[in-house]
């Protein structure tokens, strides 16, 4: 397959189109790796925001629930032991890769939410012919800031993987938070399959599957993704490690989330590499299927719309009954595919924030289940949250299949 820069990804195929996004938009060494540095993001930040109309204009995302101030970094990896799985012809396997973590107050500058090209080619894939400035979008309001100063101590790693067509950007208001609580968070993006990813060099490369699934459908990009992963934590965990602040990383103690085939990816990842103890699938498909034989134990949390409640995905039956270990399985009322991203956040700023649950509640519920799984799971702190219905989230049903 030939990639593509400039040109527009369109919709999706075999993949759930979340209607928040038209609400949204106004639509029924061996390896090698280098950090791209804080000078420039900082830099990239102010360029938007130069772009942009004044604060009041622009979207901004919740703030963090946790004690910690948010830092970012963002990283180039290459993987010059695998070929591009989807555009061969480009050589080596590239990931831009954002790095959050808890950071001191008062340090760094502000991160832009995406690069102007990237949320061009976001509104251009989802929204052809509207008119939304791509420089809005860009300048979202985010908490993290770059070059911020780590916080001491060592910290718990979550992966965190976006939908097919979705920017890693779509889940910032999640890894904000989860870096806020005290979790270091590598947020991926999974190149050729999102909207548009922008490289050190000035590239920004658009989406070459999401026309057209790949040689083995949805499966086989589940694959990739866990090989993107491992990948990703050989190089924050390993002897040299990519990132400058890794020894804030705890390599004992990792989980992984994803949205969508994020989530399925997610599972196919604890399949393959015994590095990640839990896992949270939000709203995907397990088109990859867990194993008959589980996953040796280790907790997972089944995290969906309402469209996920049992009966009406027989993927999330077959899942249920083959997780071997701590186990949950939760639906929202009122939600759906886009509730588990920023995208009900960015809907509400265009005035569209749909019939369903609202942006803040879409926003707290998933902070608030996600957050408290990994807290139970990765530091072994009780979470009465996830023993059963709570009334102070009465859309939350706990599935008892």
């Amino acid at each position: 397959m030939k990639p593509r820069t400039t040109d527009s990804a369109r919709t999706p195929r075999r993949t759930r189109v979340p209607g928040l996004i038209a609400a949204l938009l106004g639509l029924t060494t061996a390896t090698a790796a280098c950090a791209v540095s804080p000078a420039r993001q900082v830099a990239v930040a102010r360029a938007a925001r130069s772009a942009a109309p004044p604060a009041s204009d622009v979207p901004a995302l919740p703030r963090p629930t946790g004690p910690y101030a948010v830092g970012r970094d963002i990283l180039h990896l290459v993987d010059r032991h695998r070929t591009d799985p989807w555009v061969p012809t480009a050589g080596p396997r590239q990931l831009m890769v954002s790095m959050y973590y808890p950071a001191r107050s008062g340090t760094g500058g502000p991160a832009p939410y995406m690069t102007v090209d990237e949320a061009r080619l976001f509104l251009r894939e989802k929204a052809p012919g509207v008119d939304v400035p791509p420089a809005l979008l860009s300048g979202t309001r985010t908490w993290a800031h770059t070059g911020a100063r780590p916080a001491h101590g060592r910290f718990p790693l979550v992966v965190l993987s976006p939908g097919l067509g979705f920017p890693r950007a779509t889940l910032t208001g999640l890894a904000e938070d989860l870096a806020g609580r005290g979790y270091v968070v590598a947020l991926v993006d999974h190149t050729y399959e999102n909207s548009g990813t922008t490289f050190p060099d000035g590239r920004t490369l658009a989406c070459v599957i999401c026309d057209e699934p790949p040689a083995g459908g949805p499966p086989a990009i589940a694959r990739s993704r866990a090989e993107d992963v491992s990948f990703v934590l050989d190089r924050l965990t390993g002897h040299h490690p990519a990132w400058r602040h890794a020894g804030l990383i705890d390599p004992g103690r990792v989980g992984m989330a994803g949205h969508s085939i994020g989530g399925d990816a997610t599972a196919t990842t604890m399949a393959t590499d015994h590095r990640v103890d839990a896992g949270v699938n939000m709203d995907g498909t397990f088109y990859a299927r867990i194993p008959a034989g589980g996953l040796s134990h280790r907790p997972f949390l089944m995290f969906g719309a309402e469209h996920e409640a049992p009966g009406i995905d027989d993927t999330w039956e077959q899942a249920w009954r083959n997780l071997d270990g701590w186990k949950r399985w939760l639906t929202v009322t009122g939600s759906d595919h886009g509730t588990f991203t920023d995208l009900p956040i960015l809907a509400a700023w265009v005035g569209r924030p749909g019939t369903g649950i609202s942006p803040q509640r879409a926003e707290e519920i998933t902070r608030a289940y996600v957050g408290a799984f990994f807290d139970l799971h990765l530091k072994g702190v009780r979470q009465p949250l996830l023993d059963g219905p709570s009334p102070a989230n009465p859309e939350v049903t706990f599935q008892h299949p």
